[in-house]
């Protein structure tokens, strides 16, 4: 698979996400499809995992007891062909504003876990092994 681009993961974000727009709208004041394109949507790329991936749809998401699957799979379609970016700036997002928010309190990582697939799962072991966090379900499947 080829890699994509750094400026473009914001554009990759949209297409695959489409619901991420309304979020990436509001952030850039400008329409989806353009703020993708501006340099700073690919620069604060932290603050765009947050603030319009994370944040809005996939912790509401696997907070509910009946998540919307399909863009969950979406939303971790995208993160897999970023995890392991060869960019430290997109692995540093995946990792500060997507991996570890699935740590807080709950059961994020387990609920978040059959979403995932191949690289996002080898990141998120790695992470829990990382932290000596031991998640039934989940570490027990290295």
């Amino acid at each position: 698979m080829n890699e994509i681009p750094v400026e473009s993961v914001p554009s990759l974000l949209l297409r695959t996400v489409p619901e991420s727009g309304k979020f990436i709208a509001e952030k850039y004041g400008m329409p989806a499809g353009q703020a993708v394109l501006a340099e700073d949507s690919w620069v604060d790329l932290y603050e765009v995992l947050t603030e319009t991936l994370m944040e809005p749809l996939v912790l509401p998401q696997l907070r509910r007891s009946d998540p919307d699957g399909e863009l969950l799979r979406r939303c971790f379609d995208f993160l897999e062909q970023v995890v392991d970016h060869s960019s430290e700036h997109v692995r540093g997002a995946v990792y500060f504003e997507v991996l570890e928010p699935l740590l807080n309190p709950g059961t994020l990582v387990e609920d978040s876990f059959p979403y995932m697939k191949e690289r996002m799962r080898k990141g998120t072991l790695e992470m829990l092994d990382s932290y000596d966090i031991e998640v039934p379900g989940v570490t027990d499947r290295r």
